[in-house]
């Protein structure tokens, strides 16, 4: 028995590609789902990347694929339904266009689950991203324990 529980066992993605960077996991995590959750996720990708040329992939939390510029902007998780986009401070940002329907309940996170056949408003998905982006420049100088600055009297 304790084999087959031993076989069942999820493995880390990155643990597979040692030596690999992250961007060329999530390229092998593309194309081993294959599909539409891989395309959906290369898609997303690719509007990432446009939407903030200075965005850093990284691989967190067993390979999830994410994007930071001075902090997360967002992740990119697969599951057998959805590819969902997760901003890490998604309740914080202006949605116009009403992108987020996923997570709505929470004070930080906002998602954003794709479909097969959803169709991406790629400039208002690339509107959020640098919102995002912006949100976490102008709060990094106020984390890590640096008070906000006071104004003079």
């Amino acid at each position: 028995m304790r084999k087959a529980s031993a076989a069942m066992k999820k493995s880390d993605p990155s643990e597979n590609h040692e030596g690999a960077t992250p961007s060329q996991i999530i390229d092998a995590k593309i194309a081993e789902l294959a599909g539409w959750r891989g395309e959906m996720l290369a898609r997303i990708r690719r509007v990432i990347k446009q939407a903030d040329p200075d965005v850093v992939e990284e691989l967190k939390w067993r390979g999830v694929p994410v994007w930071s510029h001075a902090g997360i902007i967002c992740t990119g998780e697969t599951y057998k339904s959805a590819v969902k986009m997760t901003f890490a401070k998604g309740a914080s940002l202006e949605d116009p266009s009403g992108l987020f329907n996923s997570s709505l309940e929470g004070k930080t996170r906002r998602a954003i689950d794709f479909h097969e056949g959803d169709e991406i408003d790629e400039e208002a998905l690339k509107a959020l991203i640098r919102a995002a982006a912006a949100l976490n420049v102008s709060s990094s100088g106020r984390s890590k324990g640096k008070a906000p600055a006071r104004p003079a009297r």
